[in-house]
């Protein structure tokens, strides 16, 4: 420590706080040598420490696939599943620096099982390494991941041509490879393709020039990396700063904090809150190191304004001068990444920046062949399919098109059940189909109707089996309010498959759609100041949760007919069980398709337990004691 030169550390530092950064991933189809380069990579670049290089000789002895070699996967493939399968399988990110540039590399799988994990690495990448192996060509999910790079906006692209050792360094096989994938490539929306023949097991054209490919006069890989122009326009971009949090740490400090997904902002700058349209300029923009006068994309800051204006989590504080767009609808394309198939007409959560909202895929046009770029009809959205759909949300969103601004225009699909995300995608433009649609004010409201009618107006949603005896309760629930003076209507799931949905069938999508249209239709005797009963199958928790969300607290009754499938099946005056399970109806409630049971339902009744008389006595008593009746 006696020739430490505390002034030197400080330039070191200094120098590599001023390098720039490059986001990059490798992607392509299994086995092509994405966790080999970038164990490749980090070696020859000597950012192994000597107790990880131990180890990597010990785990190349044991689970190695290269004889005695280094296998220089296994620096990446850090899962122990992975390791045993000798596949990727979750997304591993690496850091690694060289005199002239920072890096993050995603080593993302190959698998067409984990696609999802791709693009969760290519969603924040300046450039994609897409790998083939020379004696396979361009494979489908070679495709599959240049098209969803392309998607996700990545203009720069490495065309590794790896394994060139096992083709006898064959300059023939490496340009009938780059003419196969330039021809495919012509449809995508790439600004550079650098293609670079290697083998990353030995290193040629990783880092240092491979002696049996003389006919190469490109530059290597790292050379490309160091040196490839991928600055970012975030900074030229309008101003969208997502407010993630307000801040209120006393009663004399108001700020929003967030980090700015593009351009710049200054103190006196005119700002516009992008939903509402109220504007007020910067006060003070303050970060951890204190305030500033000015700061660009990429920054976490806390903005105060001089006005007190109505702005909370999930809004986009914007350039007043240029704004973005504001709707409810429309077309997107999505990247469905869910084993269970995306259903039109299902309630989902979808997260546009830190704003999430409730809504649903209204359409699918078209799925998009990746080999081909052709459109395919489409009813549903299977795993790893990429779509252009219709999307409808519950109320209007500030965003801009995914290719003016990745920031705004990206989303997340969010299961409102599970949490999982289940989709991503990107919104290409607006539908106007709704733009000079307006909700009508009037006078009466359902408050004072359900008033005049001396009764609070709600919905009772009555689910369960076929013959779990919904109906039978209903009908004597609805017998007593009438003869209490109530005002009701009683909605019966066979009785509206005549008329307004006679066009549904039973698969999940129509269900989904059939239960939709119910929802709606209650919604409206709830406006009119109606106790309306509903007695639905609705087999899935979801849909009957959509139906809650079009109403106010306290106006969705959910009464679970709890009866067992055995007695059920025992009361099938309709022969429907039979026939279900001879395999002449399909995708029967119970038999093969699945019925979610509620978990929070407001009454539960035991079905075939008690007689129905006494079963509607209890919920006439829970319509008394809450107050509905």
């Amino acid at each position: 420590m006696d020739n430490f030169d505390p002034a030197a550390f400080a330039e070191y530092l200094s120098r590599q706080e001023r390098k720039d950064l490059l986001r990059f991933l490798t992607c392509g189809s299994v086995d092509d040598g994405k966790s080999t380069l970038i164990g490749r990579l980090l070696y020859d670049t000597k950012l192994l420490f000597e107790d990880q290089l131990a180890t990597l000789q010990k785990d190349s002895a044991k689970h190695g696939t290269v004889g005695e070699d280094i296998d220089f996967a296994l620096l990446v493939d850090g899962l122990e599943a992975e390791r045993e399968q000798g596949i990727t399988i979750d997304v591993a990110y690496r850091f690694f620096a060289t005199e002239k540039r920072k890096f993050i590399v995603a080593d993302t799988p190959g698998h067409e099982q984990y696609t999802r994990n791709m693009a969760t690495g290519a969603s924040n990448a300046d450039l994609a390494v897409i790998l083939i192996d020379a004696r396979k060509g361009v494979l489908t999910q070679t495709r599959r991941h240049s098209y969803i790079a392309s998607l996700l906006g990545i203009k720069n692209v490495v065309l590794a041509i790896n394994k060139i050792d096992l083709v006898g360094y064959s300059k023939d096989v490496f340009d009938q490879i780059l003419a196969d994938y330039g021809e495919f490539a012509n449809e995508l929306a790439f600004e550079s393709i650098q293609p670079i023949p290697m083998s990353a097991r030995f290193g040629d054209n990783v880092t240092q020039r491979g002696e049996s490919l003389g006919w190469y006069d490109g530059p290597t890989l790292l050379e490309h990396i160091e040196t490839v122009d991928v600055r970012g326009s975030e900074a030229e971009r309008p101003l969208r700063f997502p407010v993630q949090w307000v801040n209120r740490p006393n009663l004399d400090f108001r700020g929003y904090s967030g980090t700015i997904a593009s351009g710049t902002v200054s103190v006196g700058e005119e700002l516009v809150v992008a939903a509402s349209g109220r504007t007020s300029t910067v006060k003070s923009i303050v970060t951890f190191d204190g305030e500033k006068t000015r700061a660009v994309a990429g920054e976490a800051v806390t903005v105060t304004l001089a006005d007190e204006i109505d702005i909370s989590r999930g809004d986009l504080l914007c350039d007043a001068a240029e704004r973005p767009e504001v709707a409810d609808q429309f077309s997107a394309h999505l990247i469905w990444m869910h084993d269970d198939a995306l259903v039109p007409g299902r309630n989902y959560l979808f997260k546009v920046g830190t704003k999430t909202v409730s809504g649903s895929v209204t359409e699918i046009k078209y799925n998009v062949d990746v080999n081909s770029f052709q459109h395919l009809a489409a009813k549903q959205v299977e795993l790893n399919e990429v779509s252009v759909v219709n999307l409808s949300f519950r109320e209007p969103i500030a965003f801009d098109a995914y290719a003016d601004n990745p920031a705004t225009g990206g989303f997340i699909v969010i299961d409102r059940l599970s949490n999982l995300t289940v989709g991503a995608g990107m919104i290409d433009f607006a539908l106007r189909r709704a733009a000079n649609i307006h909700w009508q004010a009037v006078d009466l409201d359902k408050h004072r109707r359900g008033d005049a009618m001396g009764q609070r107006p709600a919905a009772i949603w009555f689910t369960g089996l076929s013959g779990a005896g919904k109906s039978t309760v209903a009908n004597l629930v609805e017998k007593r309010l009438f003869a209490l003076g109530k005002h009701t209507y009683l909605l019966d799931g066979d009785n509206v498959r005549h008329g307004l949905n006679r066009d549904l069938g039973f698969t999940e999508a129509d269900r989904v759609e059939n239960i939709r249209r119910v929802a709606e239709t209650a919604r409206l005797f709830v406006d009119a100041g109606v106790i309306v009963l509903c007695s639905f199958i609705s087999p899935f928790r979801s849909e009957r949760q959509l139906a809650r969300d079009l109403l106010e607290p306290g106006e969705f009754v959910e009464v679970f007919v709890d009866t067992p499938l055995h007695v059920a099946e025992r009361r099938d005056a309709k022969g429907l069980y039979k026939k279900a399970r001879e395999g002449r109806i399909k995708n029967f409630t119970g038999i093969d398709s699945p019925y979610e049971v509620p978990e929070r339902a407001e009454i539960t009744l035991a079905g075939g337990m008690a007689a129905p008389e006494d079963l509607a006595d209890q919920v006439i008593d829970y319509l008394r004691e809450h107050g509905y009746i």
